[in-house]
C-alpha cells in the first residue's frame, strides 16, 4: 500500500500560526522578557519553545490558564499542563509549542534558555 506525502509545508504552516497565537496572546497577557526558540531539527520535542515570565504566582497561572483556553477555542486544540496549581512554573505543551511560564526568581534558577540557546562564539 502507498502511504500519501505529507505536506511539510502544511505543517510549517500549522505550526507557524500556533506559534504566531501563542506569542499574542501572552503579549496581551502582559508576560514579560518573552523568548522564542527555534527547535526545528535540534530536538523532536517541537518546533518551538517559548519562555516567559509573569511578575507572581497568580499571573503565571493566570496567563497560563488563558493561553490553554485561547489556543482551545481558537484551533481547537487541547494541551497538556503541568505546574498550574503552584504557579511557580506552568509548562505548557502544544504538540507543536513547548510553552513555560515561570516567575522570575525560578526562571533564573532554571536558565532553560542558556540550555537551548545557540553558543556565541
Amino acid at each position: 500500500m502507498i502511504q500519501p506525502a505529507t505536506d511539510k509545508s502544511a505543517e510549517e504552516k500549522t505550526s507557524e500560526l500556533l506559534l504566531a497565537r501563542i506569542l499574542t496572546s501572552l503579549e496581551n497577557d502582559k508576560a514579560e522578557d518573552i523568548v522564542q526558540i527555534d527547535l526545528r531539527g535540534k530536538s523532536t520535542i517541537g518546533d518551538y519553545m517559548i519562555i516567559a515570565s509573569g511578575r507572581s504566582s497568580r499571573q503565571v497561572s493566570a496567563i497560563s490558564e488563558k493561553l490553554v483556553d485561547k489556543i482551545k477555542q481558537d484551533l481547537g486544540r487541547s494541551s497538556k499542563v503541568e505546574g498550574k496549581g503552584a504557579g511557580d512554573w506552568v509548562l505548557i505543551d502544544t504538540g507543536d509549542v513547548i510553552v513555560h511560564v515561570f516567575r522570575p526568581e525560578v526562571r533564573e534558577f532554571y536558565q532553560l534558555e542558556k540550555m537551548w540557546q545557540p553558543i556565541s562564539k
